[in-house]
């Protein structure tokens, strides 16, 4: 979700109201998604790179997380919204950190929708926090190196119990993912917009989820294998 603070700039508004406007966006386009029929939407909320930022403005953006999620938890249960969280969560402030508890727990038995929040999320970190669980399940003689596979190994990453991503969109015209699901999207789509992320609309979500269904997704295959009726004709 970038762009916040360009989106500021150009208007001449300190970037914390950037950030105001983009927390706007999260609602929409929760909600927007769950209209479209996307079944779970991971949000990269805060980065574990985004500590470096000034105080003030890291200071400024756990504010309006707190403030979120004080304000959407009864509309998550209304609604039936599961909330969950990738990421070093215990290293965010525990107001945060009680409000998350308490909202994961009031929606953890909605199966219909998920919204996960990665926050203080790195990918990089999640590979060492997983390698880390493995070895010591390793070392206790509960997983066995030599049956070592993807499948068992990624069973110790954040979203171990979760889809892997179909679709990434980057807003704000940045071409890389910063650090974000880099094992899980090793096949996922991506899509660079460059409108910024408080314009970020349900149509263009809209428009990127059309432009995902047109591409084929061959996972090493060749087209007359995914399509081997279509190829015989």
């Amino acid at each position: 979700m970038d762009g916040n603070g360009r989106w500021a700039k150009q208007r001449g508004l300190p970037r914390i109201e950037g950030h105001r406007r983009g927390v706007e966006t999260v609602r929409t386009i929760t909600f927007a998604a769950r209209d479209l029929g996307v079944r779970q939407l991971t949000l990269y909320a805060f980065s574990a790179e985004n500590w470096n930022r000034p105080a003030e403005e890291v200071g400024a953006l756990m504010g309006l997380l707190e403030f979120y999620l004080k304000k959407e938890l009864a509309t998550f249960v209304r609604d039936k919204v599961r909330l969950r969280t990738i990421g070093r969560i215990e290293g965010l402030p525990a107001g945060v950190q009680r409000l998350l508890r308490e909202t994961t727990e009031k929606t953890k038995d909605f199966g219909d929708y998920t919204l996960v929040l990665a926050l203080n999320y790195g990918a990089r970190n999640e590979v060492v926090d997983a390698a880390r669980a493995y070895a010591a399940a390793v070392a206790s003689g509960a997983e066995k190196l030599n049956d070592s596979s993807w499948g068992t190994f990624s069973r110790y990453l954040y979203t171990a119990d979760m889809p892997d991503p179909d679709l990434v969109i980057r807003t704000s015209g940045e071409t890389r993912i910063s650090n974000f699901l880099l094992m899980q999207a090793a096949y996922a789509e991506l899509i660079f917009t460059p409108v910024l992320w408080p314009d970020f609309s349900k149509a263009d979500l809209a428009a990127a989820i059309a432009e995902y269904a047109r591409r084929e997704r061959r996972y090493g295959l060749t087209s007359e294998q995914i399509r081997p009726a279509a190829a015989a004709k």
